[in-house]
Formats: C-alpha cells, sequence, structure tokens
C-alpha cells in the first residue's frame, strides 16, 4: 500500500511539474552523447542558443561560447548548441561532431544530437524560438538568449560575437 502510495504521489508531483513548465522549455532535448536535458528542469536560467556547424567560418565561436559557459555556468547560465546541417556546413554525424567539439575547441557545453534549426523540419524548440522572436536562423552561428522563465527572448545573428558586450550585459544582468 505504501508503494502505491509512493507512486500516486510521484505521478502527481510529476504532472504538477509538467504543468508549471512554460510551454517554451517543455522539451526533452537529447545531446550528442545520447544524454537527455529536460528544459523545465533549467526555466530558472538563461539560456544561450546557437545553431552552430563545424565547417563554416563562425566555427571559431566556439572559443567565445566555451568562455562564456565556463565562466557563468555556475551562476546560472546555460549554452546550448544545435548541430544542424541546413546550411551545408555539417556534414558529420553525432560521433564525429562530439570528437570535433571536444578536441578543436575543447566544448564542454552540452551540444545536442545533430537536427535542423530552419524550415518545416525545424526541430521543435526551434520553432517555437521562431515564433517567440520572428527571427529563424540565415546562417550557422545565429544565437537565441533566453532570460529565466521565458520572459523575454533575443535573436542575435552570426555576424554578432557570443561575448559580444550586448549578449554579456544580458547575461549578467539575469544571472542568480
Amino acid at each position: 500500500m505504501k508503494k502505491l502510495l509512493l507512486c500516486i504521489l510521484l505521478l502527481v508531483a510529476t504532472s504538477m511539474a509538467n504543468a508549471a513548465c512554460n510551454e517554451l522549455y517543455n522539451h526533452e532535448l537529447t545531446t550528442l552523447q545520447g544524454e537527455k536535458i529536460n528544459l523545465c528542469d533549467h526555466q530558472d536560467k538563461v539560456i544561450l542558443v546557437v545553431n552552430t556547424a563545424s565547417k563554416c567560418g563562425f566555427t571559431p565561436q566556439f572559443d567565445a561560447l566555451e568562455g562564456l559557459y565556463s565562466k557563468y555556468k555556475d551562476k546560472g547560465l546555460l549554452v546550448l548548441g544545435f548541430p544542424s546541417n541546413d546550411f551545408r556546413q555539417e556534414p558529420g554525424n553525432d560521433k564525429q561532431i562530439g570528437d570535433f567539439c571536444k578536441l578543436t575547441y575543447a566544448v564542454k557545453f552540452p551540444m545536442m544530437a545533430k537536427s535542423s534549426v530552419t524550415g518545416a523540419n525545424a526541430n521543435p524548440l526551434y520553432k517555437q524560438l521562431l515564433a517567440k522572436t520572428g527571427d529563424a536562423p540565415q546562417w550557422n552561428f545565429y544565437k537565441y538568449l533566453i532570460l529565466p522563465g521565458g520572459k523575454q527572448v533575443y535573436a542575435y545573428g552570426s555576424m554578432t560575437q557570443p561575448d559580444s558586450s550586448d549578449i554579456v550585459g544580458k547575461i549578467k544582468a539575469n544571472l542568480k
């Protein structure tokens, strides 16, 4: 009887947690290594979402992305990379992409499984980011900055460096 009651309480708690999750965060993502990330668990953080490609002129932005992540992750910043071949510059599979990111740029922030970020086949998070901002990625290393609770979402083009004063200022102003 105690086990049944515990199971019921767990189901109710899970249901309540999901109900309290902002729609923008209601996604379970999969990393390049197959690990699951539930965005609902991170809705209190500043999240920088970036579509990436290993064969792009903007690929050196991985350094700045990793720098931001290592500097602010313990204060409430989450950087999420989304490898995509939408612009024909990410030919690798998940393992190849993971190896490249780790060996070339020492990336430690979560990199999601390769997916589409534009058009009808865009992954669900990117569809919501488009709906929130009206801006779809025009190229690789397009950035979305999501403030805690999804209260505001900003879009930045590929030319904007991840450690630009605008992005860093918004991050710092919204950290825990």
